[in-house]
């Protein structure tokens, strides 16, 4: 968390500061929203729909705050294939280990192309 503060320039103390999170509606630190959707980019410049895609875009909707020690699970979709320009769109997911929706949205990337052999 604290690196990512960092890298981003987000130091709310939401995010950093236990005894402050504790006064807040939230009751403890909460994840920054773009660290979620930073999991997501992850995943689709590495693993999925292959290594060296490229991420174009990302329209995400935050639902409920990602709490510290939460464990969360990201589902991506290929809703549409725009194969004349090499690019998908996906719909993107993410829940909490209480099945609950954190995040939703989608995403265009450029997939990597398979060369020769």
């Amino acid at each position: 968390m604290e690196l990512f503060a960092r890298a981003s320039g987000d130091t709310n103390p939401l995010h950093l500061d236990e005894e402050f999170a504790r006064g807040t509606r939230f009751g403890q630190r909460v994840a920054h929203g773009m660290l979620t959707g930073g999991i997501i980019g992850g995943i689709l410049g590495t693993e999925f729909p292959g290594f060296g895609t490229i991420y174009l875009s990302q329209d995400i909707k935050f639902m409920r705050p990602v709490f510290i020690d939460d464990i969360l699970t990201i589902k991506l979709e290929i809703i549409e294939a725009i194969k004349d320009k090499n690019r998908l769109v996906l719909s993107t997911e993410v829940t909490n280990q209480r099945g609950e929706k954190v995040a939703t949205g989608t995403a265009m990337v450029m997939p990597p192309v398979q060369g020769p052999g």
